[in-house]
């Protein structure tokens, strides 16, 4: 048995009966069960439609995702989410950098990186070393003046643990930025990498060994091996080259927002949707949302 979920941007509402209810008949699914008004639905379907990735492109043209999925196992009892760009709406390396004079050149960089067209180690070492000389203290400037939270995040992350699943957060930035987001959004965990400081400053350099793909997939394994459960039983979300290593072993893996070479690697890709998008797909309705 599998579930077909439609789902479309919070704010714009333009997930219609008609077309629920059109999709359903077409591929002769079960009663169109409706997790929030206009901008998620959800019915059962005895089989895999051959047709799933022509319907697919139609009603991205509309601004809604589909996802479809085994019915079976759908709720998860392990969040492992990337940051930057997923939990939060920024990189931080980037906005650092802004900082230092260099926010084009760095975010460039990035860019590249996060579509797999460079080697994430180097071009993050390369990128830390324009920070060098960078006051510690702009870090928290930083987090107070630019960063903001993935409209979801927090629903995501309190529902999820309000039904008793684990919840981590690993990124291939820095403890500095993780650190702070865990601890406002109630992450049990925080993994990063860490900026090297002396003398308050940034010296230019990252600690080792970098956390970058498998070491997401080593957390994800060290995690699930911890709490006594399966890959299967994991959902991971991110939008990097980086995360698709535990993207591809997660039971759910995510592509939210994603890179072009991360959405064509994953078969749930939420491009319309917000992290709530993530409760949805587990069968979640709005009105079970917590915080």
């Amino acid at each position: 048995m599998y579930i077909a979920t439609l789902l479309c941007a919070p704010a714009a509402k333009n997930l219609t009966p008609e077309l629920a209810e059109n999709l359903r008949n077409a591929w002769g699914g079960g009663d169109v069960q409706w997790l929030a008004p206009d901008e998620a639905a959800e019915f059962s379907l005895a089989k895999e439609p051959q047709n799933f990735w022509t319907v697919w492109a139609d009603v991205q043209a509309l601004g809604v995702d589909l996802i479809l999925q085994p019915a079976e196992g759908r709720k998860k009892q392990l969040l492992l989410a990337d940051m930057d760009s997923t939990i939060i709406q920024q990189e931080c390396i980037d906005e650092l950098a802004d900082e230092a004079g260099f926010g084009a050149l760095v975010s460039a960089i990035t860019a590249r990186a996060m579509n797999g067209e460079l080697d994430f180690d180097e071009a993050l070492k390369e990128r830390v070393h324009l920070l060098k000389g960078l006051k510690n203290a702009v870090i928290d400037t930083v987090l107070r003046d630019r960063i903001t939270l993935m409209p979801g995040a927090r629903q995501l992350v309190a529902t999820m643990r309000a039904n008793d699943a684990y919840t981590a957060l690993v990124s291939g930035g820095f403890t500095a930025f993780t650190g702070h987001i865990a601890k406002k959004l109630g992450f049990d965990e925080n993994r990063a990498n860490t900026l090297n400081i002396a003398d308050g400053v940034l010296d230019g350099t990252v600690g080792l060994p970098i956390l970058g793909r498998e070491a997401k997939v080593a957390a994800l394994n060290e995690i699930t091996g911890r709490l006594g459960i399966s890959a299967q039983q994991a959902l991971a979300v991110g939008d990097g080259a980086n995360d698709l290593g535990m993207l591809s072993l997660a039971g759910s893996g995510v592509a939210l927002h994603a890179k072009p070479v991360v959405a064509q690697e994953c078969n749930i890709r939420v491009n319309f949707g917000d992290l709530t998008a993530l409760l949805f797909l587990q069968g979640y309705s709005k009105d079970e949302f917590v915080g």
